[in-house]
C-alpha cells in the first residue's frame, strides 16, 4: 500500500499543469487533472454515441490516467508547433516513472492501458481518443474561440486536427462537432 500511496500522492502535482484550454465560464484556465475526469464524465454521458461496443470501464479507467504523463512532460497543446517525436519521449520517460511508482503488476496493468489510448487502434481507446478531441473542441466553441483565437487556427485545421480522432471514434459526435465548428467560424 506504501506504493500505491506514494503514487497516488505523486498524481496530486495533475492539479498543478495548466492547459491552454479555458473553463467554459473563462474564469481561468483548466488544469489537467480537471480535464482528465470531465472526460471520464462525458465517456459516461456519451457512450452510446460510440462507433463501436465499447467498455465503458476501460475507457473511463483510459480518460483518468492519460495525462498523468503530463505531471513531468508537461502539456502538448494541439495547436502548438512542437516536436512531437520529443513530447513522445518525455511522455513514454514519465510513464515508466510514474506507473513505476505503483507494484509491478499494477503499474504494468495502467502503463498498458496508458499506451492502448495513445495507441488508439483499440475500440476503447479510438472513442477515448475522440472524446479527448470532442472536449476542448467544445469549450472552444464555448469560449468564443478559445484558444483556437490564441494560435490564429482556421475552420480548416479545426477539421483536420480534430475531425480523423473525433470520426474515428464517434461518427455521430463528429457530426455535432462539424455543425458547431461551421457556425463559430461563420
Amino acid at each position: 500500500m506504501d506504493n500505491q500511496l506514494t503514487f497516488l500522492q505523486e498524481i496530486d502535482k495533475l492539479k498543478s499543469v495548466v492547459r491552454k484550454s479555458p473553463l467554459i465560464d473563462q474564469s481561468r484556465r483548466e488544469n489537467s487533472a480537471e480535464h482528465s475526469w470531465h472526460l471520464a464524465m462525458y465517456a459516461l454521458i456519451l457512450a452510446d454515441s460510440s462507433n463501436q461496443a465499447i467498455d465503458i470501464n476501460r475507457v473511463i479507467r483510459m480518460l483518468l490516467i492519460h495525462d498523468i504523463v503530463e505531471i513531468d512532460a508537461g502539456d502538448h497543446p494541439l495547436h502548438d508547433a512542437a516536436d512531437n517525436g520529443q513530447q513522445e519521449v518525455l511522455e513514454q520517460q514519465a510513464a515508466q516513472r510514474l506507473f513505476g511508482l505503483l507494484p509491478e503488476n499494477q503499474g504494468r496493468e495502467l502503463i498498458e492501458l496508458w499506451r492502448e489510448f495513445e495507441a488508439g487502434t483499440s475500440d476503447d481507446a479510438a472513442f477515448a481518443k475522440a472524446l479527448d478531441r470532442f472536449q476542448p473542441l467544445i469549450h472552444n466553441v464555448a469560449t468564443g474561440g478559445g484558444t483556437w483565437l490564441e494560435a490564429n487556427v482556421t475552420e480548416a485545421q479545426v477539421n483536420e486536427r480534430y475531425g480523423p480522432t473525433i470520426n474515428k471514434g464517434s461518427a455521430s459526435l463528429w457530426s455535432k462537432a462539424k455543425n458547431l465548428v461551421e457556425n463559430h467560424f461563420r
